[in-house]
């Protein structure tokens, strides 16, 4: 059974703050170096010297953070609401000239797995889990809502977006860097609440974003009833904040992340498509637009990569699926068939002799400008394009119990850190 409730929020202070967009940030794990200087340097009081500070020789930048935060709530440039409330937020997006809205609301999700109706989808990584549990363990809250989806079989959302919110005033509506408008509006009546309650009840929730966070929440929790013994189980490191939407919405986009890989020193892209031969058809084009277009639409009926690499184009076209079958025989049909395994073990590893996850080797970005011009820079370096992942392949690999490889997917537009802010109760946590 799926479990949410009401919380009272800590919020910018708008007395104080008067552009709520000068302090909010993308998630801590979008944000490059060059990001991070920027929303430092936009204004003082920026999310971003708590969420992912900088890393300053002699200094602790968690137990800094943490400092920080409790500051700025003495100083009450955050304040916490009067009353719980769930919070519905909408943001409204342009993606290749079509226009989109995405509705949705926060509230706080009871920690729980599979068998409490909770699936994740990703794997994650250590080293991130062990950044964000130290930020967790100093600042005693969720800064950041973590990105869920569910079916909305009741249609939970769209009757509260025509019958509320389309008639009341947002409290915030700001346009962030990407021209992304977002607006919130704070939903306190108790019989409303009540009914969101019910008609989530026997909802599954899919961990679309933030399964690092949710992972980091659940160790806390455990270390937590450790120390302090009998609880209710209704404290506040038993919640973790979250964004809920619905699959079905049209607002709802996944992109791709593609991956930039770095290649062993003189290897030419020669004898890449010689080894790549065996398993699919290779095919140069010419014109970057069209390559583009037509990796999109080939996507649609067979499995198809992209790959760049001197200034070059190629397509990458699987000859047959069946191979999968006896290369990844301990995963699910459904895992076999994601693009991003065929690139993975046909490609990274089969052909170029990778680790199935090289952190060394591999990183991941979804700005395909970004990827060709780094190519272009470096001569080691080769780009691989992926078509986005179906949010049906999501659900069906998580109730499978499977995950699916990390940075597989890129739900967008994200949702801010800092727009409302989950502080546990001081006197449970």
């Amino acid at each position: 059974m799926t479990k949410i409730k009401p919380f009272k929020a800590l919020i910018y202070n708008q007395e104080k703050i008067k552009d709520i967009s000068f302090v909010v940030c993308p998630p801590y794990d979008v944000i490059s170096a060059e990001r991070q200087e920027y929303f430092h340097q936009i204004d003082p009081y920026n999310f971003i010297r708590i969420l992912l500070g900088k890393d300053i020789a002699g200094e602790d930048k968690y137990e800094r953070a943490g400092n920080l935060f409790k500051d700025w709530r003495k100083d009450q440039i955050f304040v916490r609401d009067e009353n719980p409330a769930i919070y519905f937020y909408s943001q409204q997006y342009n993606l290749k000239g079509e226009k989109k809205t995405r509705y949705g609301f926060m509230a706080l999700l009871r920690l729980g797995d599979r068998k409490d109706g909770v699936f994740a989808h990703e794997n994650t990584r250590t080293s991130a889990k062990e950044d964000r549990l130290k930020l967790l363990k100093q600042v005693k809250a969720n800064l950041s809502p973590i990105f869920v989806i569910f079916q909305d079989h009741k249609r939970i959302v769209p009757r509260i977006t025509d019958k509320y919110i389309k008639q009341e005033k947002p409290f915030i509506d700001i346009i962030d860097e990407e021209k992304t408008e977002h607006k919130l509006w704070r939903i306190v009546s108790p019989e409303l609440i009540a009914t969101i309650q019910d008609s989530m009840a026997n909802e599954n929730i899919f961990i679309a974003d933030g399964h690092h966070r949710y992972e980091v929440a659940c160790a806390y929790a455990e270390e937590m009833r450790q120390r302090l013994g009998q609880l209710k189980g209704d404290e506040g490191f038993n919640y973790i904040l979250a964004y809920f939407t619905n699959v079905e919405s049209r607002g709802l986009t996944v992109l791709p992340i593609h991956r930039l890989v770095r290649l062993e020193a003189k290897t030419g892209i020669q004898e890449i498509i010689a080894g790549l031969k065996d398993d699919f058809s290779v095919e140069e084009a010419k014109d970057e637009e069209k390559f583009f277009f037509l990796l999109k639409k080939g996507g649609q009926r067979e499995h198809i990569l992209g790959m760049y690499k001197e200034r070059k184009y190629w397509f990458l076209r699987l000859k047959n699926v069946k191979i999968l079958d006896k290369l990844i025989d301990d995963k699910p049909r459904d895992y076999r068939l994601l693009d991003v395994s065929i690139l993975n073990y046909l490609v990274l590893h089969k052909v170029l002799g990778l680790g199935i996850e090289d952190k060394e080797s591999v990183s991941f970005c979804p700005c395909v400008e970004e990827l060709i011009e780094r190519v272009d820079a470096d001569a080691d370096l080769i780009a691989f394009f992926l078509n986005p992942v179906k949010v049906a392949q999501v659900m069906s690999i998580a109730l499978e119990g499977e995950k699916m490889p990390p940075k597989s997917t890129y739900f967008y537009p994200k949702v801010l850190s800092g727009l409302v802010i989950n502080k546990f109760n001081e006197d449970k946590s």
